[in-house]
């Protein structure tokens, strides 16, 4: 039972909305079916559809995090007017099933998945090893970022290890996530950031363990019971300036939803 409560990992949404143009796996399904017949109003049934039937299938004990990324997914793909890029924040001790949910989310958006050319995984400890060559990485980052979102605009970001990453590497993707029309004349409104971090983990799994020796079953527990827990983890971080900022935007998302 304990080891059940400690794989519940927790989301930060930060945008809900985003996105009209039609992606690779979605196309392929549209053109098979016969495009003009569909209209995207199918279109979007048969996105959420199959990511909502993934989540069920695969995805196990993750009630909160099944039903937050269902809706935020599914809103940013069906947005006709997106004001900024869809940002989540997914946090847990390993093994909880983050970067599984970010290949759940690829794969139902790319027709190659995680080996798609537009999904670009960063591991804090491989990519940016050395603290030395900071301003050489963030400055590597921001172009490759630039480029594949010219060449993409629904490319797929995904930072693993973020409870690792140098907060100076950190600020150089800020930018990115705002609500900015255009920066440099490139619009990233369509673009998909994940960030994943171990960071509140030991919080989370606490939560789960209230719960149990309560007496509560594990389904009782809402987004509001971790989002305390995960706010006060956040001011014990090394990044707590970045992971500050991704509160205020879910908070302001939340007002809004």
């Amino acid at each position: 039972m304990k080891e059940t409560f400690s794989a519940l990992f927790h989301f930060i949404l930060i945008s809900s909305v985003v996105v009209h143009a039609f992606e690779p796996i979605s196309t392929t399904i549209v053109a098979g079916l016969g495009a003009a017949a569909l209209g995207k109003k199918l279109y979007n049934y048969l996105f959420e559809t199959c990511l909502q039937e993934d989540l069920e299938e695969k995805l196990f004990g993750q009630h909160v995090a099944s039903r937050v990324i269902l809706k935020a997914v599914t809103g940013f793909m069906n947005s006709e007017n997106p004001k900024k890029p869809l940002v989540l924040s997914l946090h847990g001790w390993t093994g909880t099933g983050k970067i599984f949910v970010s290949q759940l989310i690829a794969e139902n958006i790319y027709q190659k998945g995680m080996a798609s050319g537009f999904v670009h995984l960063f591991l804090a400890t491989e990519h940016f090893p050395h603290e030395v060559h900071l301003e050489t990485y963030k400055a590597q980052l921001q172009q490759w970022i630039k480029g594949n979102v010219t060449n993409c605009p629904r490319s797929m970001f995904i930072f693993d290890e973020m409870d690792k990453m140098h907060p100076g590497l950190i600020d150089g993707i800020k930018p990115y996530l705002d609500f900015y029309e255009r920066l440099d004349g490139v619009s990233y409104r369509q673009a998909i950031f994940i960030f994943l971090s171990n960071a509140g983990g030991e919080e989370i799994v606490h939560v789960a363990l209230d719960f149990w020796t309560s007496g509560r079953e594990r389904e009782e527990i809402k987004l509001k019971d971790l989002e305390m827990a995960l706010s006060l983890s956040v001011f014990n971080n090394k990044n707590k300036k970045f992971l500050s900022k991704l509160k205020l935007y879910h908070n302001r998302s939340v007002r809004c939803m």
